[in-house]
């Protein structure tokens, strides 16, 4: 029996550390643009390999009460034992919620990806620590220095073997950690005003704001914005930013600065989600609605969809002319009063209230008009053509 409870726990710790190892790589920002022929597949992967953690705890239950009996005079093994199986259960849960998103509440899929990072970034160091220190190479070095010397400045050398150990995981996992808090759980560095003082684009004259925006009829958005690029993020300014909308029109239109800025513009308030299972609520937007401004140009009768160009020169997505048509999706300019900032995709953005954020493309620069499906950035790497947000919409 405990060569078989051996085996289940050698074959957990290896899926533990393919899901620590996938989890990060699909978490790094600075990674999405590398890794993006395979993110698809490797979240897929980090999906089965988490159902197969569960298989792995319902059988740990025949086992337990042996388990139990071993170490059930040794209050350390115990407090590990709760500690592994607590987090194991939260990440099961949590990832089955995020799995689940598009037909879950939303106020349950935030406080669900909270949780999943939160027991990553605590579950991480711990179970490394518990792997390296109850290895088999461990154990035969650090008592071969035991033997050797019994103290070293007061500490065992077990124990400064140990502790070294900790300084390591601190050393390497310390930035990611303090990263992660502080992108999701403090205010510094991001307000919207703090960011848009970050802005490196320098363009001039800026939009005057309307009276709805300033201050924002939402009340100012909730949440954070998780900055994701799949590039370097692109710098303009008045001589190298233009505006064109072109393809199977019969009015094509180059826009500079100086004129987009003069066009028409109109406020809404609305939410943005995030495919990974984050959102910010109530966001204020102005600029023009995109069905007012393919007027200007009158489509051709054989076009049937919209392609959208990022500034970065590779990023694309496309809408077709009915989902282009609804009345909240935008050609944005400001957010909550401010010229929407370089890391959020300003000056001007796409935004697409009713699909996942992957649809407002960064960095609009142009709008062409086509006879067919595009498949976008994302699309011919596997996420859906059409991204709505939970039953929102319609194909």
């Amino acid at each position: 029996m405990w060569n078989r409870l051996k085996r289940l726990h050698h074959l957990n710790g290896y899926a533990t550390l393919f899901l620590f190892i996938s989890g990060i790589l699909l978490f790094i920002p600075s990674l999405r643009g590398p890794l993006a022929s395979y993110r698809v597949m490797l979240k897929d992967v980090h999906i089965w390999i988490g159902f197969a953690t569960v298989a792995f705890l319902l059988l740990y239950v025949r086992y337990f009460a042996f388990y139990y009996k071993v170490i059930k005079k040794q209050p350390g093994k115990k407090r590990n034992l709760a500690l592994v199986i607590g987090l194991i259960i939260g990440w099961i849960i949590s990832g089955t919620v995020l799995t689940f998103q598009r037909s879950l509440p939303e106020e349950l899929v935030q406080a669900s990806l909270v949780v999943h990072d939160v027991f990553t970034w605590i579950g991480l160091p711990v179970l490394l620590f518990h792997s390296v220190t109850r290895s088999g190479w461990f154990r035969k070095r650090s008592d071969q220095l035991q033997d050797k010397k019994k103290e070293l400045y007061a500490f065992s050398r077990r124990g400064f073997f140990k502790y070294g150990i900790v300084t390591l995981l601190a050393i390497f996992l310390g930035p990611s950690i303090y990263k992660w808090l502080k992108q999701v759980m403090d205010d510094g560095g991001s307000t919207l005003q703090e960011v848009a003082l970050n802005s490196t684009n320098e363009l001039s004259p800026l939009p005057i704001p309307a009276t709805q925006s300033a201050p924002p009829i939402g009340g100012g958005y909730e949440g954070k914005f998780r900055i994701y690029t799949v590039t370097e993020t692109p710098v303009f300014n008045n001589e190298n930013w233009n505006f064109t909308i072109d393809g199977l029109v019969d009015e094509p239109v180059s826009l500079s600065w100086e004129e987009f800025v003069k066009l028409k513009r109109t406020v809404q308030v609305s939410d943005f989600h995030c495919v990974t299972g984050w959102s910010v609520l109530h966001v204020t937007y102005e600029g023009i609605l995109l069905k007012d401004l393919m007027k200007k140009v009158k489509l051709k009768e054989n076009a049937s969809h919209l392609k959208f160009y990022s500034g970065d020169g590779v990023y694309t997505d496309s809408l077709s002319l009915e989902q282009a048509a609804l009345d909240d999706v935008m050609v944005a300019v400001l957010m909550d009063g401010e010229l929407i900032p370089s890391d959020y995709g300003g000056p001007v953005r796409l935004i697409v209230p009713k699909m996942y954020a992957y649809k407002s493309v960064k960095w609009l620069v142009r709008i062409e008009a086509i006879d067919h499906v595009h498949e976008g950035y994302w699309q011919v790497r596997g996420y859906d053509t059409d991204a709505w947000v939970g039953t929102s919409g319609t194909t």
